[in-house]
């Protein structure tokens, strides 16, 4: 497997909607102005059903919608869908599909996953792990998942692109290294 050209969708650090800048102090109490991730809430509707509101820094909405439902098993591989409409005045998006849908039974079995970007998946989500088998003819090599990490780990995104160090503590709740939270230090 050669090396991934292009990303289908991938992180444009110059999108002024994803970070602002904000005035701060140093460790050693220096003024200092830097650009931070902004993260926003938006609420995720499946045909009129409220399924969840995430935090995400609000790039390709409509790409995470989709993807979200996906891995929640909330759209299976043959569903067709037919709308996706983002409102960015209200931060939600509606995935619309011809097949009725309802999830209320599968909402309330909730499981918090762990990590700095903890999350929650629903219902039989975990379970359905268990069932996933790889063909018999399938090949997956090492190398190739090396290369693409490689490839996503080295790809610009707003994460990396700005001044994101832990020494910098800016008066703004939760803003922190990688899901750590930096000390508040208004100026």
């Amino acid at each position: 497997m050669a090396a991934p050209e292009e990303f289908i969708v991938k992180p444009d650090p110059a999108d002024p909607r994803l970070s602002r800048r904000l005035d701060g102090v140093d460790q050693d109490g220096a003024p200092v102005a830097a650009s931070v991730i902004v993260e926003r809430p938006l609420t995720l509707f499946l045909n009129g059903q409220e399924i969840v509101t995430m935090m995400t820094i609000g790039d390709y909405p409509e790409h995470l919608a989709a993807g979200y439902l996906k891995n929640q098993s909330m759209l299976a591989s043959d569903d067709e869908i037919s709308g996706i409409d983002f409102d960015a005045g209200i931060a939600t998006v509606i995935v619309r599909t011809p097949r009725r849908t309802d999830f209320e039974e599968k909402l309330q079995k909730k499981t918090q996953t762990s990590g700095c970007a903890q999350g929650t998946v629903f219902g039989d989500v975990m379970e359905s792990f268990e069932t996933i088998r790889l063909a018999p003819e399938a090949t997956i090599r090492t190398s190739w998942l090396y290369v693409l990490i490689k490839k996503i780990n080295t790809t610009p995104s707003g994460l990396y692109h700005l001044n994101c160090t832990p020494t910098i503590a800016f008066p703004v709740p939760s803003v922190g290294w990688r899901g750590t939270v930096a000390p508040v230090a208004p100026r």
